[in-house]
């Protein structure tokens, strides 16, 4: 609504205008043209009458198109672009986590010793939902997680690499968990806060 008062505004001033203009072309026809015949002063007439409908019709047009851009949908043809861009600044959720409690611990074998492996896992989503349905699904996780970390070797866990590795894995496992049980993965991350391997 504050949008159209200044429009009305300059609307009413500018047919104001016009029409002191009209009266001072006529007021300067009647002196220069007072001996001229009645025909002459309507056909003018009537040519000043069609200048200023044609001039409103442009105003009113111009005013109802800046009204439609800034109080409607007209957001300058970029109607698609503006949502999405909305939808891509939002900002996210917040993370939360939960740990497994007790940590993993698995043993492998080492050539011919047998080694012992303890992690402490920890998954990240951003819907409080998700860990609900992670701490419901503990059991399913908590197996297929041992048995991914009793096949490791020395070799795989004793690098970055291999660490980053066994983590992929791990995350990969439980949005599938997940998925199948829920519909959605769910888990954005997974994060090892301990891993001792002896």
């Amino acid at each position: 609504m504050t949008l159209a008062s200044p429009l009305s505004t300059v609307f009413w001033q500018t047919i104001k205008e016009q029409g002191m203009a009209v009266e001072k072309l006529d007021k300067e026809e009647s002196d220069g043209e007072k001996g001229a015949q009645k025909g002459g002063k309507k056909k003018s007439s009537l040519m000043k009458k069609f200048l200023i409908l044609g001039g409103v019709l442009v105003l009113l047009g111009g005013g109802a198109g800046a009204a439609f851009f800034f109080l409607g949908n007209g957001h300058g043809g970029e109607k698609g672009k503006g949502h999405d861009k909305a939808k891509a600044e939002q900002p996210k959720a917040p993370p939360v986590y939960y740990a497994f409690d007790p940590a993993f611990v698995v043993n492998f074998k080492d050539e011919s010793e047998v080694r012992f492996l303890q992690v402490t896992i920890e998954v990240m989503a951003r819907d409080p939902l998700v860990i609900e349905a992670v701490k419901t699904h503990t059991p399913v996780i908590r197996n297929n997680l041992i048995m991914l970390l009793s096949n490791q070797t020395v070799e795989s866990v004793s690098t970055v690499e291999g660490k980053e590795k066994i983590r992929a894995e791990t995350l990969k496992e439980i949005q599938k968990i997940l998925k199948k049980h829920t519909g959605s993965p769910g888990v954005e991350d997974v994060y090892f806060t301990s891993f001792v391997m002896q």
